[in-house]
């Protein structure tokens, strides 16, 4: 391959991946975003900026997830960009043996929770990313009911899920009713899902309870990636970088090339 060629490819790649990585990035945001056995998810609150919904997430973390699910690559201290002073979370949020330079990590042992929850509770660090917002979003707040589970609870989106319901005294507690019916073209029964039975309230309304699941959800989502609006701010700026180079890699071609038949 001459100089001349290898140059022409190149600036041939260069304009490419500017278009390449905005096609990328407007396929992943169409992508629809199904749970399991097809049951949709509600579309989670953008609280991410809202540091108030932040702490108010940390806080509900603290309370009722820390205690069986740990952080291990989340510090406490890393609260504070999020607006909580380390005098306060030293009072409020830390357990009595922890430190604000230590890990949000658990006392309690993984074989004693896989003996007591049939499997050990995974770590929520980037459990967002994971499962995505609206995934989380739906799950807690689609649990129901069940004496058939050893917890007696069930979930929606996670079909025979081994994990309590932890907000029950927030939502109350509610019953999942179902329908069989026959499927018209393949003859089989299909057992559907029809709504809720509220059975006794919960401290909170449900449009409370849902305003508090965001909340936990848009914390867990901090707390995956705290840089990641550094990161999307930095992500625009290579774009705009990569559509400017592009431009200018396609004129300097057509320069180079102009004299040459």
């Amino acid at each position: 391959m001459t100089t001349k060629s290898l140059f022409a490819a190149l600036t041939r790649v260069g304009a490419g991946f500017g278009v390449a990585a905005l096609a990328l990035v407007w396929a992943l945001a169409a992508a629809p975003a199904q749970a399991q056995e097809n049951i949709p998810l509600d579309r989670a609150p953008d609280n991410g900026e809202n540091l108030a919904s932040l702490q108010h997430g940390a806080q509900l973390f603290v309370n009722y997830c820390l205690n069986c699910h740990s952080a291990n690559l989340m510090r406490y201290s890393r609260l504070q960009d999020i607006g909580i002073p380390q005098k306060q979370i030293e009072d409020n949020l830390l357990f009595t043996t922890d430190k604000v330079g230590n890990t949000m990590s658990i006392a309690m042992r993984p074989d004693d929770a896989k003996a007591w929850f049939g499997v050990a509770p995974p770590d929520l660090s980037v459990e967002a990313r994971a499962r995505g917002r609206d995934w989380l979003y739906t799950y807690l707040r689609s649990f129901y009911r069940d004496d058939t589970r050893p917890t007696g609870w069930n979930n929606l989106v996670y079909p025979n899920v081994g994990m309590p319901h932890v907000l029950w005294q927030l939502q109350g507690i509610r019953t999942a009713k179902f329908e069989d019916t026959t499927d018209a073209e393949t003859g089989e029964k299909v057992h559907s899902f029809t709504g809720f039975q509220q059975v006794t309230p919960g401290t909170l309304s449900p449009v409370d309870y849902d305003s508090a699941v965001a909340d936990l959800v848009a914390y867990l989502g901090w707390m995956s990636e705290p840089e990641q609006k550094t990161r999307k701010q930095l992500g625009v700026w290579v774009l705009l970088f990569l559509g400017v180079l592009s431009f200018f890699a396609w004129r300097l071609n057509a320069a180079y090339w102009k004299d040459i038949k």
